[in-house]
């Protein structure tokens, strides 16, 4: 079960890679200023609660608004956001946002060990893959296959996808639940590690 986990990961990173989501990032830039006052204006957000979208991935990026805009992931405060976008305009932000430089951030260092171990290695003991099989193992993610960059992202954002990922409360993963079931192998301390690591992956 555990190998077919692996393999599952790693044939769905190869599959997604046939369709490339593709948007102007010129015009997402005249689209994007309701979206500052969350995530900064060059999709930096300042505050650990809203996801920095900055090289987030544009195929990921596109497939989140489009989801958040039809009801399959709920974000209360995106309510009614999206509703007067259109699909291209939901591609040229995802476009300008993807061609946004990162900010870095640091993480805790006693944390940050068992983080790394989690997101390199996974854990054999509960069958939990190394977050690398998705996400590269410099946390810059697979975009053509539509999995984010991780490295730099809010260790609080990231924590409550996971937590939100492991009790069901976000379901926007897929039939192959890949993260639900992933999340589930995740403990609270697990998930508090692994997220301060990624937030100072560089």
């Amino acid at each position: 079960m555990n190998k077919l986990l692996v393999s599952l990961v790693l044939s769905l990173g190869m599959a997604g890679s046939v369709h490339a989501v593709q948007g102007d990032a010129e015009a997402g830039a005249g689209k994007v200023a309701t979206c500052a006052a969350c995530h900064g204006s060059d999709g930096n957000s300042a505050m650990p609660n809203f996801p920095k979208l900055a090289a987030l991935g544009e195929k990921y990026l596109y497939k989140q608004l489009l989801d958040i805009k039809e009801g399959r992931r709920v974000v209360v405060e995106m309510t009614g956001i999206l509703d007067p976008l259109n699909e291209q305009d939901l591609r040229d932000i995802a476009a300008f946002y993807d061609a946004q430089v990162p900010a870095m951030g640091v993480a805790d260092a006693e944390l940050a060990v068992r983080g790394e171990e989690i997101f390199r290695g996974g854990d054999l003991s509960t069958g939990l893959p190394a977050c690398t099989g998705c996400h590269s193992p410099t946390g810059k993610g697979n975009d053509p296959a539509g999995y984010p960059r991780l490295a730099g992202q809010h260790a609080a954002y990231t924590a409550k996808q996971l937590t939100n990922f492991r009790e069901g409360e976000r379901t926007n993963d897929g039939e192959a639940m890949i993260m639900r079931t992933i999340a589930g192998r995740l403990s609270n301390k697990d998930i508090e590690a692994v997220s301060n690591y990624i937030q100072g992956l560089r």
